[in-house]
Formats: structure tokens, C-alpha cells, sequence
């Protein structure tokens, strides 16, 4: 790319931000809660090049959790179904309801703590763009933003769009509690994947480019704790088991090894959050295929174990970025009571039994009690 930068470049760069109006610097959108407003509407060819946003609840609001209960959408070309749909911390690439310093190449969240958002996954469209965000939280909020992109005389070369879809799954097991961490680890067989997690189904052609993955570790105890045995299975155009690509364990699909537990950041991969001692608490991985993506012609669906033989129950999230042909599969993201990270096991209690407490309160909220 830096090769490139002399070469003549066709459009006009244009910019739509949140500056003040009247002049003044009041240069945010205000949003009461419930709100939801558009901040790009454009009928033009083009291609977003950068999103830069930050937000703070109004008056208060500590615990406001804006990153997870404030969803960002987007629309390419008309369409009625958003390409884009996701809480806004995770779709920049963080979970767990936290802003935090990262470095990634396409995705970085900047000081101060991690609030200065950014994206730059370039983003075509033929005919017209809208982005519109939503603010489910009970609080107030300031929402600031860039959004930069170039205007063509003509549409882009290519028909794939961007799309992002978040996804969250507190995973059952099959596994006895009571197992050590030696069975946890090495117990069973996977045959099949039916069972993993998913990260991405989409159907229609185009390339998958990566993901960032959170793993809430849920199990409490001294054995070896380590929650990400998992293999990556990656399904590509209705294949069967085992897909043509199979991996050997999370840590290594996200370009690490033996059980990191260290914080790290590359272009292309990284660990935003190791977990706390012996892998305990929360985790964020992401790994992006910008020079190596995973085409498919008809359908993809990537998986990982969650766990060895999904021998794990753990609070996992993650949002999935690809490009692909329309139309795309929608899946409504999970009201906002569903999206909010578990607490931490008080460890003053026997682990087993507080994650049981804290698994039957979530299945109440989610309306899932027998």
C-alpha cells in the first residue's frame, strides 16, 4: 500500500462528522435512550474508507455500559436487512462490555482507555450508504464521529459488500462438572462439529476476513483452567466433516501458542485480554484474514470447539467481518438484556454452585426456565 500512494487516485474524498452546525462546539449527536438516528445517508457511488467514533453517557452513567447496549447498523444499496449489525464496542473489536488500547490493522481502539474507536475496513457501494446507530442504554448519551469516504463517477469494481454480525452463546456441555482439568482437556471425540460455537454462517459468494472472539472463562479452580482447547473448523460450501480447514486449537487459529497468557498486538492478530490467573475471567482474541482471506462460492460457516469436544460452558461472543454477494442471511442481533456480560464468580463460593446460580438467573432473564 505505501508503494502505491503516488499513484493518481480517481473521486473526491468527502467526510460526514458531527461538527457543530451552528459553529459552536457542541460537536456531537445527542441521543436520549431509545433513540435512533442516521449519521450517513449518501446516494452516490463510493467506499468508506474510515469510521472514527466516541461516546460517553450524559450526566453520570458510570456503568452505563454503552458498549454493548448502543448497536451500530449499516445499509448498502438500499437494501432493507443491514449489512452491519452489532453491539458498537464489539463491532470495533472489543467484547465483554469494555473499551480498552488496542492495536489491530483494520480495528483499534485509542486513548484515552480505549474510547477513541476506529475502523478501516473499506466499505463500497454502488448506489447509497446509510449508517444509523441506536441507543438502547437507559442513559443519556454523546456520540461523536467521523465517517470518511470517496465519492465515485461510477460504481465500485467489484459486487461483494461488507458485512458484520455479532453473535453470543453461553455454551452447554455434556462434561461432568466434577471432571479435572486433565478430562476437560483430553475427554472425548469430535466428529461431527455440530456442537461448536459459530461465529459465521453466511450463504451467497465472497471471502470471509476474520473475527474478534471473547471467552468469559466461567469455571473457578485451582486445576488447570485453560478454556481454549477448542479446534477452529472452518465449513466451506456445504462441505462435510472434517472441512478442508481444520485447525489444532484456539490459541493457534488466532496465530498464538500454548495457552497465552500474555497481552499482544499485531496487525493481524492479537490478545486484547489474557483471562486473569489460570485463564480465569475474561478473554478477547482476534485474528484477521486480510492477507490470507477464506473464499467460498456458495456458503461458509465458521466454528470452533468451545473446549475440547465442546466439553466447555463458558460466555462466549464474537463478531464476524466479511464481504460477500447480496442478498446476505440476517440474523437479528439478541435483545439488550441478553447482550450484557455475566459477572465475574464471586470466590468466596464454591464455583460450581455460584455458576449455576448465576446460568438459572440468565436463563430468567432470557425467558428460557422450565
Amino acid at each position: 500500500m505505501l508503494r502505491d500512494l503516488y499513484r493518481e487516485r480517481k473521486g473526491k474524498r468527502k467526510r460526514e462528522s458531527s461538527y457543530d452546525r451552528t459553529g459552536g462546539n457542541f460537536d456531537f449527536y445527542g441521543f436520549n435512550p431509545g433513540d435512533k438516528k442516521v449519521i450517513f445517508d449518501v446516494n452516490a457511488p463510493g467506499c468508506i474508507t474510515h469510521i472514527w467514533v466516541t461516546m460517553a453517557a450524559y450526566l453520570g452513567g458510570a456503568d452505563a455500559m454503552l458498549e454493548r447496549k448502543v448497536v451500530l447498523r449499516m445499509y448498502w444499496d438500499n437494501e432493507e436487512e443491514p449489512s452491519v449489525e452489532a453491539p458498537i464496542g464489539d463491532f470495533f473489536g472489543m467484547g465483554h462490555g469494555i473499551s480498552k488500547n488496542f492495536v489491530s490493522a483494520p480495528l483499534t481502539m485509542c486513548p484515552q482507555d480505549g474510547r477513541g474507536y476506529n475502523c478501516y475496513f473499506p466499505m463500497p457501494y454502488s448506489d447509497a450508504a446509510r449508517i444509523e446507530v441506536e441507543n438502547q442504554s437507559e442513559f443519556q448519551m454523546l456520540f461523536y464521529f467521523y465517517v470518511d469516504y470517496e465519492e465515485y463517477d461510477e460504481a465500485p469494481d467489484s459486487s461483494l459488500r461488507f458485512h458484520a454480525s455479532w453473535r453470543r452463546e453461553l455454551t452447554e456441555s455434556a462434561a461432568d462438572p466434577d471432571w479435572d482439568g486433565e478430562y476437560f482437556q483430553f475427554a472425548g471425540e469430535n466428529l461431527t462439529g455440530e456442537e461448536n460455537y459459530v461465529i459465521l454462517e453466511a450463504r451467497g459468494k465472497g471471502h470471509y476476513v476474520g473475527c474478534n472472539m471473547n471467552i468469559h472463562n466461567l469455571r473457578y479452580t485451582n486445576q488447570n483452567n485453560w478454556p481454549g482447547e477448542g479446534d477452529d473448523m472452518i465449513f466451506i460450501d456445504d462441505e462435510p466433516w472434517p472441512p478442508r480447514l481444520h485447525g489444532t486449537g484456539c490459541e493457534d487459529y488466532f496465530n498464538t501458542a500454548f495457552c497465552p497468557t500474555e497481552e499482544y498486538n499485531a496487525p493481524y492478530n492479537g490478545i486484547i485480554l489474557p483471562g486473569g490467573p489460570n485463564w480465569y475471567g475474561k478473554i478477547t482474541y482476534y485474528r484477521y484474514h486480510i492477507l490470507d482471506p477464506i473464499m467460498f462460492d456458495k456458503s461458509i460457516k465458521v466454528t470452533i470447539e468451545h473446549g475440547h469436544n465442546n466439553n466447555r460452558y463458558d460466555d462466549y461472543s464474537s463478531t464476524a467481518y466479511w464481504y460477500q454477494t447480496e442478498p446476505h442471511i440476517h440474523y437479528p442481533i439478541l435483545p439488550v438484556a441478553e447482550r450484557i456480560p455475566l459477572p465475574d464468580i464471586e470466590r468466596d463460593l464454591p464455583a460450581m454452585v455460584k455458576m449455576k446460580a448465576q446460568r438459572d438467573i440468565k436463563a430468567k432473564e432470557m425467558g428460557l426456565e422450565e
